[in-house]
C-alpha cells in the first residue's frame, strides 16, 4: 500500500503547454486544467507503471523476515527510512543492521528484513519518480499529458471514455513496464 507523503505539485509550465495547446489565454479555468494534467499524471502513471515527478512515499510491507518484498512504485530513487510498525504502540526506526535493500538499475526496489523484532509491519520511506521538473521529463511522456488533458478538458461533459486516446497511449507505450506477478 503506497502513500505519497509529499506530492509533486502541477508544474506550471505543464497548465501554459496545456493552455497553449487548447489556445486558451485567460486564468479562468486554471484550477480545472490543473486538476486534468494531475488526472493525466496519475493515468500515466498508471498505464506505464512509473511515477513521472518526484514525490515522498512510503509503502507498508509485511514483516516478512528472509523474504525480498519489492515495493510497487518505480523508479526509486531513494530510500530515506524504515521503520517497525508493531501491533500496539508507536513507530520505531529499524537499525541499518536490521534490514537490507536492493535498488536496481530499471528502477525497483526490494525490501529483506533480517530482524523483526516487534515489527508486524514495515513502513519504508522513498523518493520516486522519473524526472525532478516537468522539463526533465522524457518529451513523449510530457506531449501524451498534455494531450490527454486536452482530450478529457473536451469531452468533459460527455462522460468517462476509458482508456487514453490511442495517440496518448502510443507515446507512452515504450515507457511503459509490466511486472509478472
Amino acid at each position: 500500500m503506497r502513500t505519497i507523503l509529499t506530492p509533486a505539485a502541477v508544474p506550471d509550465a505543464a497548465l501554459d503547454e496545456l493552455k497553449s495547446w487548447l489556445a486558451i489565454s485567460t486564468t479562468g479555468n486554471d484550477t480545472t486544467l490543473s486538476a486534468l494534467i494531475g488526472s493525466a499524471l496519475q493515468i500515466c502513471e498508471g498505464f506505464t507503471g512509473q511515477m513521472l515527478l518526484e514525490a515522498d512515499c512510503e509503502e507498508i510491507l509485511p514483516a516478512r523476515p528472509g523474504r525480498w518484498l519489492a515495493l510497487s512504485t518505480r523508479p526509486v530513487q531513494a530510500v530515506v527510512s524504515a521503520e517497525g510498525i508493531p501491533a500496539e504502540g508507536a513507530r520505531f526506526a529499524l537499525a541499518s543492521s536490521a534490514y537490507a535493500l536492493e535498488l536496481d538499475a530499471d528502477g525497483s526496489a526490494r525490501f529483506r528484513l533480517i530482524r523483526q523484532g516487534a515489527a508486524g509491519r514495515v513502513a519504508i520511506g522513498f523518493t520516486a519518480g522519473l524526472a525532478s521538473e516537468w522539463s526533465d521529463l522524457p518529451e513523449a511522456l510530457r506531449h501524451g499529458v498534455i494531450r490527454l488533458a486536452a482530450y478529457l478538458y473536451r469531452e468533459r461533459d460527455n462522460g468517462d471514455r476509458g482508456a487514453p486516446p490511442a495517440a496518448v497511449a502510443a507515446l507512452w507505450r515504450p515507457w511503459r513496464r509490466q511486472r509478472l506477478l
